[in-house]
């Protein structure tokens, strides 16, 4: 299988009046069972003409508009919908299920001449601790999969050498739908602002050690003359509430650490949280792509990314660097050094920033256009196979 797009591929010759679209218009529309279909990824690489995609069926049991677990992961659903589409896309959610029910749904697809498409967003799965049975999953996946799509190279070179399928690399579309950030209203700071969102402590967070690196980089910073200070997020309701007192412990330990506690924030406090940034950094123990990390990418916010999974790989700009979280913060210090030195820095509430913005928001149009088009492509390639 061709590997149609990477993160650095030239969307001037893959765009939407290129040849893989028209190729994919030349039928009716590829109707998709995407899973999840409401999710802002999936919206997103579905967003062509040449794709209809079947909304979210409702689960039982869940509040209205709830996706998850999601019901169209069911043999039953699927033999009872035959008629309703023509591929199925498997993007998240199969952790709500058995191995037995996965191998029935794919049998049920093929049943109702679907190809089956997965798209291997995660290699280790950021909300589990024990991967076992995750790993068993996609041992049924990946190899059963008519097609195969990942996010970038070094997570396409793992499916290869795990399993003997080669994967298309398309990169994360955007997340912030448009530049709406007003940056004459972002905070000022005179040294330079890092943050970290713990979010709620979830299972691939390293509060502890990522919070203690910080600590240590930031004195190692201030030693060599590079005022800056941390604001540590967390959300009031965590999952581990011996780890919330250990980072309040913390956070009141050292003079340039803010910890601030709040609710889940809504999708433009979010991003107004994160726009008063100078640079942010990713506390993830364990996971493999990162959708928070392009998030800071639409908003020209650089990232400091722990040494796991392929996060550095999602941007080749300067706007990511590398560390590893040791308690004496040498690693993280180099890294946020870097990103503040970098040609590509912008600091936060200036038109630099802004300027960055616009330019970044281009970029994505176009290449979310091709990404869009590689999918339409591939789905009608695949559609027309099994028919033939």
């Amino acid at each position: 299988m061709t590997q149609l797009l990477s993160p650095g591929f030239d969307v001037s010759g893959f765009d939407s009046s290129g040849p893989e679209v028209l190729g994919a218009r030349s039928g009716a529309a590829v109707r998709v069972v995407s899973v999840p279909a409401g999710h802002p990824y999936v919206r997103s690489v579905t967003a062509s003409i040449a794709i209809e995609t079947l909304p979210d069926p409702q689960p039982e049991g869940v509040p209205l508009g709830q996706w998850w677990p999601p019901a169209a992961l069911d043999p039953d659903w699927i033999r009872g919908h035959a008629a309703d589409a023509d591929l199925l896309h498997i993007h998240f959610g199969t952790e709500s299920f058995s191995e037995e029910r996965l191998r029935a749904t794919i049998a049920a697809a093929r049943a109702a001449g679907w190809p089956v498409v997965f798209t291997v967003h995660d290699l280790v799965h950021p909300q589990l601790q024990d991967q076992t049975p995750y790993e068993r999953q996609l041992d049924i996946l990946v190899p059963a999969a008519d097609a195969l799509i990942t996010l970038t190279p070094g997570a396409a070179a793992e499916i290869e050498r795990r399993w003997g399928r080669r994967a298309l690399v398309m990169p994360h579309p955007a997340l912030l739908a448009a530049p709406t950030v007003d940056h004459g209203t972002v905070p000022r700071s005179d040294g330079f602002r890092v943050g970290v969102h713990l979010k709620d402590l979830r299972s691939n967070v390293a509060a502890e050690t990522t919070v203690a690196a910080l600590a240590a980089a930031l004195e190692l910073l201030a030693a060599t003359g590079v005022d800056a200070t941390a604001e540590v997020r967390m959300h009031r309701s965590a999952r581990d509430s011996p780890l919330r007192e250990r980072v309040r412990e913390l956070c009141a330990a050292s003079d340039r650490l803010e910890l601030v506690e709040h609710e889940r924030l809504d999708d433009t406090a979010l991003a107004e949280a994160l726009a008063a940034l100078d640079a942010c950094v990713l506390p993830y123990g364990h996971g493999t792509h990162s959708g928070w990390l392009e998030l800071c990418w639409d908003l020209a916010v650089p990232v400091a990314v722990p040494e796991v999974g392929f996060y550095s790989e999602q941007h080749a700009d300067g706007s990511i660097a590398a560390f590893v979280p040791d308690p004496d913060g040498a690693s993280l210090a180099s890294a946020l050094r870097a990103l503040l030195e970098s040609e590509a820095a912008t600091r936060s509430a200036t038109g630099d920033r802004a300027a960055a913005m616009v330019r970044r928001r281009v970029q994505r149009i176009r290449v979310d256009d091709g990404v869009a088009a590689a999918h339409a492509a591939l789905y009608r390639r695949l559609v027309d196979a099994r028919r033939a």
